[in-house]
């Protein structure tokens, strides 16, 4: 009997945070199927468990968006360990998961009480193209905002840590706040700049609190907007310290990050940054996560069979 949970990752509240569907048990399952079931749920990813093929990783995890697989996500890996260290009773502990597309992360189940808290090491962070002008002009029309409205810092850049995305910091959370994109326009741009996520963000100006408030616009692969974003801070906090915007005070960034305020559905990523030799950064989140809901598949959802 395969098991579906709902989890809200990013969050101990039940509904806020951003809600990922984990199948576990999903070995025998075809792609078809994989995303038949991440449609009917809906939610931005769905991750299938699936034991392990080789010796180099514990356990095998593949992410579905409602339209298309993706190579990884942050969210939907709290969820799916989370997911698999209530239902198994799994105690804190250290593991390799492997992505359908073969990428190899490591993953940290902590508990403290009844307190589950998952840790994932992201991959290194890769930093691509910087968008140019007429780019960025066609990207904050897009948004619904305009030149005046981007914060005078780093670039506008593609940046990835597993799953890239566009880094753009706005002036103000006013301004975040009142983002209205256009879904065909970003798509567009998508397929240009060759990066399906938007990372908008924008820093706190106080000491108390989250570092960074951002939202996140993913049309190309079906996410309207994603309410918290694991694979957008992790590329957020080492564009913050490739820059120079926020110093990296011996060697070491960490941060929390706060998303899906827009939607009512807000959430806390942790994030660290460490600065390796050679200027590479390792990047690694961590998040809180909560039980939406626990319920058995029939078989026939199991199996694609039925009338």
């Amino acid at each position: 009997m395969r098991v579906l949970y709902q989890v809200d990752a990013f969050t101990r509240t039940p509904f806020t945070g951003n809600p990922a569907g984990v199948v576990l048990g999903a070995d025998g399952m075809s792609e078809a199927e994989m995303l038949a079931v991440a449609r009917e749920l809906n939610n931005s990813e769905t991750a299938f468990v699936l034991p392990a093929d080789a010796a180099d990783h514990d356990v095998r995890v593949r992410f579905f968006t409602p339209t298309t697989e993706v190579p990884t996500c942050g969210h939907a890996t709290v969820g799916a360990h989370f997911a698999r260290a209530v239902e198994y009773g799994l105690p804190s502990c250290s593991l390799r998961q492997k992505t359908g597309r073969g990428l190899i992360q490591d993953v940290e189940i902590h508990r403290d009480g009844g307190r589950v808290r998952i840790g994932m090491r992201q991959g290194a962070a890769e930093f691509g193209p910087e968008l140019n002008g007429a780019q960025v002009d066609r990207l904050l029309r897009a948004l619904g905002a305009g030149l005046g409205d981007l914060a005078e810092n780093g670039p506008v850049q593609v940046v990835s840590t597993g799953h890239s995305k566009v880094l753009v910091e706005l002036r103000d959370r006013a301004v975040l706040d009142a983002l209205r994109p256009d879904p065909f326009a970003l798509t567009s741009l998508s397929h240009e700049v060759g990066s399906n996520g938007f990372f908008v963000f924008t820093r706190s100006t106080t000491r108390s609190g989250p570092l960074t408030w951002s939202r996140m616009f993913a049309p190309a692969i079906g996410i309207t907007e994603d309410p918290v974003t694991g694979n957008g801070h992790g590329p957020l906090g080492a564009y913050l310290v490739r820059h120079g915007l926020v110093p990296a005070t011996d060697g070491r960034l960490v941060f929390t990050g706060r998303q899906g305020m827009a939607m009512g559905r807000p959430g806390d990523v942790r994030v660290h940054v460490e600065v390796r030799p050679g200027g590479t950064l390792a990047v690694s989140i961590t998040g809180d996560a909560v039980t939406a809901f626990r319920a058995e598949m029939a078989p026939h959802a199991a199996t694609g069979t039925g009338h």
